[in-house]
């Protein structure tokens, strides 16, 4: 499909910089099967599913991937010592990571990062776009090193117009997060609380837990004009045996999987075999969902507003139909929602 389908115009005025306070007071559109739009908020979430339905969360948890460092002066031509911007994105073995670099001029193969006196990291190779690699150094528990040295990785359309700060190590991540290991939160789980998840017990939905670790590439643009010539980026998830089979019981129920966020869905329609039975394990999936595809698991998602001609809005219009999310966007656009990380919510159910 051509990727000009997919765009739209958005208001600068409408991209979130900081989050809804309480997180559940942020706006929730709700996008129905038949078509049409409800306003709603996050905490009325409760009262649009139904017992026996099953809310999948994604239990990743972010940590600190954007590093400040510095070059020393290079002995042979090589000028002063400079800092630069270094995004974590990809690990590739315990201490190599690929990383996105600005100003990737600066640095080339053999260079010395320090991020802290205990963090240091070598640069290995250079390839297009400031992508390099990364052998990381320390006496310490790497994770917690990275932590301790660097700020949560707030993406490009928020770090452009402000610097992540300490509210941000709180409002970036979901109350839920459990396993380390994602570059970016997860951000349809960022407006869960502690009321709701009571309010939704109380109404009899099911949670089942799985992880997906976000990559940086859910923020690269589709350079692309056409989605067949998309090459998608590589995230890994797991999905633990007990929750497979919860949910290929609720789904031989006839009961409603609802994904909370595009990462559970992509995990959860990667792990599916052709009649739709989840398989648990780990692995890594490069699913990429367009108009056409087949929903084999998911009825429902609950997800934040997306990037004009991002892979996301690609996947949301796969589910619900290219025109009603076009609509559903407008919709929103006009009554005031938030968009991107820390924007608002919506809740669409696959289109009949």
């Amino acid at each position: 499909m051509d990727v000009s389908l997919f765009d739209f115009t958005l208001p600068e005025a409408a991209i979130a910089l900081r989050p809804a306070v309480p997180r559940d007071s942020a706006k929730l559109l709700h996008i129905g099967a038949k078509g049409g739009f409800t306003d709603y908020r996050v905490s009325d979430l409760p009262t649009l599913l139904r017992a026996g339905d099953v809310l999948v969360l994604n239990e990743t948890k972010v940590f600190a991937a954007a590093l400040r460092g510095k070059r020393a002066a290079r002995e042979h031509g090589g000028g002063s010592a400079v800092m630069v911007d270094v995004n974590l994105h990809t690990p590739v073995a315990d201490t190599i990571w690929r990383a996105f670099i600005r100003p990737a001029k600066r640095v080339r193969p053999g260079d010395i990062l320090t991020f802290s006196e205990t963090l240091t990291g070598t640069v290995t190779d250079k390839q297009d776009g400031g992508d390099v690699g990364l052998v990381l150094e320390t006496q310490g528990d790497l994770i917690e090193e990275i932590n301790a040295a660097g700020e949560p990785p707030l993406p490009p359309y928020i770090a452009r117009k402000r610097k992540a700060d300490e509210q941000d190590v709180e409002d970036y991540q979901t109350v839920y997060a459990n396993e380390t290991g994602s570059v970016a939160a997860p951000t349809a789980g960022l407006h869960f609380t502690d009321s709701v998840f009571s309010a939704l017990k109380a109404k009899g939905v099911q949670i089942e837990r799985l992880t997906l670790h976000v990559g940086a590439g859910t923020f690269l643009p589709v350079k692309s004009d056409d989605t067949s010539t998309h090459k998608m980026h590589s995230e890994r998830y797991s999905i633990s045996s007990e929750t497979a089979e919860n949910l290929n019981i609720a789904k031989s129920e006839g009961r409603r999987i609802v994904a909370v966020g595009t990462t559970s869905l992509r995990a959860l329609e990667s792990a599916c075999d052709e009649n739709g039975i989840i398989t648990d394990g780990a692995t890594e999936t490069d699913i990429f969902l367009t108009p056409g595809s087949d929903f084999k698991v998911v009825d429902g998602l609950m997800t934040n507003f997306h990037l004009p001609k991002s892979t996301l809005f690609m996947l949301v219009s796969a589910l619900a139909g290219l025109d009603r999310m076009q609509e559903a966007y407008a919709h929103a656009i006009k009554r005031g929602y938030r968009f991107y990380s820390y924007g608002d919510s919506s809740l669409i159910w696959k289109a009949e």
